[in-house]
């Protein structure tokens, strides 16, 4: 039976423990979506407790990382998502990915609409990809690859 949660404490906890036990045991988050055949950014996305796991991703996890039946119970139950809580964002990380919404937003926004007409991109349908890169001028560069599923609103 799928099961959801409607406090994400339980989840934030769990991804306390998940976090620790990577570091303890000097894992990476690709080395640990390595185990499930899952994806980098969602396996990283549902130990953040974002996202469940099915049932043999969430026991190979646990496995990894030293975590209990309790925890691996956890893994694959819906979450309530959304990991930054109210208010302007302070880590400088996030803060980046907040200033870039609010300077390009409503580009994207246009551009979306023009190329695709009215509805909305999907943050279910989706996929998330992080790879560095080497800047021409020197240094390195992030290019970031958000790909969802355009979803056209309907009248009713």
């Amino acid at each position: 039976m799928v099961h959801a949660q409607f406090d994400p404490t339980a989840r934030q906890n769990l991804a306390i423990a998940a976090v620790g036990a990577k570091t303890r045991r000097d894992l990476s988050w690709q080395q640990i979506a390595d185990v499930t055949g899952l994806s980098v950014a969602f396996v990283t996305a549902a130990l953040l407790g974002q996202h469940a796991l099915p049932e043999a991703a969430a026991k190979a996890v646990a496995e990894l990382l030293g975590l209990d039946d309790d925890a691996v119970l956890l893994l694959q139950t819906i979450p309530t998502r959304g990991s930054i809580p109210g208010g302007i964002p302070t880590d400088p990380t996030v803060y980046r990915f907040y200033e870039m919404l609010q300077v390009y937003g409503t580009t994207l926004k246009a551009l979306v609409h023009e190329q695709f007409g009215d509805g909305i991109i999907s943050a279910i349908n989706f996929k998330l990809d992080v790879k560095k890169v080497a800047d021409p001028e020197g240094g390195e560069r992030a290019v970031i690859t958000l790909d969802g599923k355009y979803l056209p609103t309907k009248p009713f």
